[in-house]
């Protein structure tokens, strides 16, 4: 497992134990099921991180009445949620800068290229950034590509389940933090000769671990990027 991954590993782990300590310190008769649907995870890994934060002292299990337990976080659990949150605040502070600085070399190459009307691909958090970034860098954000959107619009762009016509924009840019691989491998088989932009941070985490035999040799990034076979 390389650093990249490493570090994305903990942070999941940082984030479902914060989640975890959200939800009992809001109730602490919480059911585990409940508690599972709460941190987005199955019931197995749930109860897995529930006996990691019993056995390091952060939550302490009483029993109630008609077989039900209590669960309370403990001032030790207190001071760990208060850490996770503070490192949680300053890890999307620096994600947001670092996101918003590479929108902005992704538009740069866009301009030096002459590709001044573009389509982002993918509703995420980095959507808005990269909005952001766009108009500052007077690029023309002609539509938000979105297989299942469940919306028409976002921030007065519209949003659309398939690629506008090819005539209105001049690439693809990638904002997409879910599925990416998949995605790219259904641009590809969409598009002509308009390039795809990755940034490096989503280049790096996702498509760079994929197995797909997509063809690259139009997916424009810093990063020096081999064609699959």
């Amino acid at each position: 497992m390389n650093t990249r991954q490493s570090q994305t590993s903990s942070d999941k782990e940082n984030q479902l134990t914060l989640e975890l300590l959200k939800a009992i310190e809001q109730k602490d008769d919480i059911s585990q099921r409940h508690l599972a649907q709460e941190m987005g995870v199955a019931l197995g890994l749930a109860n897995s991180y529930l006996k990691r934060c019993v056995k390091k002292g952060w939550i302490k299990i009483t029993t109630a009445p008609a077989n039900r337990y209590l669960y309370y976080v403990t001032p030790n659990g207190f001071a760990e949620k208060a850490r996770l949150t503070a490192e949680f605040f300053s890890t999307s502070l620096a994600l947001f800068r670092q996101s918003g600085d590479e929108y902005s070399q992704v538009y740069n190459r866009c301009r030096e290229a002459g590709h001044g009307r573009v389509v982002l691909a993918g509703l995420s958090d980095l959507t808005e950034i990269a909005l952001m970034r766009g108009l500052q860098a007077k690029i023309d954000v002609v539509a938000i590509l979105q297989p299942d959107a469940q919306r028409d619009d976002f921030f007065n762009v519209a949003v659309s389940q398939v690629l506008p016509d090819k005539q209105t924009f001049d690439c693809v840019v990638l904002t997409s933090m879910e599925q990416t691989s998949d995605l790219l491998v259904a641009l590809e088989s969409q598009l002509d000769d308009q390039p795809i932009y990755v940034p490096d941070m989503l280049l790096n985490m996702n498509y760079r671990n994929t197995e797909s035999n997509v063809d690259v040799s139009n997916i424009d990034a810093s990063n020096d990027l081999q064609q699959t076979s």
